[in-house]
């Protein structure tokens, strides 16, 4: 696919403007390289100067923050600031908002300053500098709706950009009862993906995914892969895999370009 490595690059004397941050879901989950594909589309389609750790890349240490293990998530911080400085990287991208979040605001307790910007933040940013009008609308016919990740929404305020692209992209949407700052957490947060269920009336997913469904949307749109691996399990479960597709902002923009 074309995609530069960081060490590679830095050997000839070249410093990409932007580190793209693939992360665990997105390099090792079968679903999420999916999406890391179709943004990697997208960056070289608009020849974006980037590049990607590849084998150097470890954990930015979330999950393990998350579940109380304060000790292991420094030293995989520490490590990863020390290896962003030596690249000397400012800019990082990811697709995955829990990697947004611990990048922004909590590696800078530690001495880790970028800039970080989301993919949904950076896509819309290049569907607009580029005055993109996509007379081609792949997905003519089918409503989208729009699931808010909690790490992207409520944690850090980004709604407009995922609904911006999608307008954009001519695409026919409609917001689930709960949206914004009331959407629902797919249930995967907060190292709870880990968890076996804990007793209750529905699993989280299975409320989420009805909403979906009661808003007769054919297809979910999600900005993170937690929340893509539990509304596909949400739509399997209530049996409408073949009514309903669950696909990410990137997969979405990727096929309305035709990339």
């Amino acid at each position: 696919m074309n995609v530069p490595i960081m060490s590679e690059l830095f050997a000839q004397g070249k410093k990409p403007e932007y580190l793209f941050f693939v992360g665990s879901a997105g390099s090792f989950d079968d679903r999420a390289k999916k999406i890391s594909r179709a943004f990697v589309k997208i960056l070289n389609h608009f020849n974006v100067d980037f590049a990607i750790l590849g084998t150097e890349e470890s954990s930015l240490g979330d999950a393990a923050k998350r579940a109380g293990n304060e000790f292991a998530f420094q030293m995989a911080a520490l490590m990863n600031i020390e290896l962003f400085n030596t690249y000397e990287i400012k800019k990082i991208i990811t697709t995955c908002p829990h990697n947004y979040n611990i990048l922004k605001n909590e590696y800078n307790e530690l001495g880790g300053k970028y800039e970080v910007i989301h993919h949904t933040e950076f896509i819309d940013n290049l569907l607009r500098d580029n005055n993109i009008d996509i007379s081609l609308n792949k997905f003519e016919g089918k409503t989208i709706t729009y699931h808010d990740s909690c790490y992207l929404g409520r944690a850090n305020g980004i709604y407009n950009a995922p609904r911006n692209i999608l307008s954009k992209l001519g695409t026919k949407t409609v917001e689930m009862k709960s949206n914004k700052t009331t959407s629902l957490c797919c249930g995967a947060g907060g190292s709870q993906i880990f968890k076996e269920d804990e007793k209750g009336n529905s699993r989280i997913n299975t409320v989420r995914t009805q909403e979906a469904i009661d808003a007769k949307a054919k297809i979910v749109a999600t900005a993170c892969p937690f929340c893509m691996t539990m509304l596909r399990d949400g739509v399997i479960e209530a049996d409408k895999k073949e009514e309903i597709e669950v696909l990410d902002i990137a997969e979405i923009t990727a096929q309305s370009l035709g990339l």
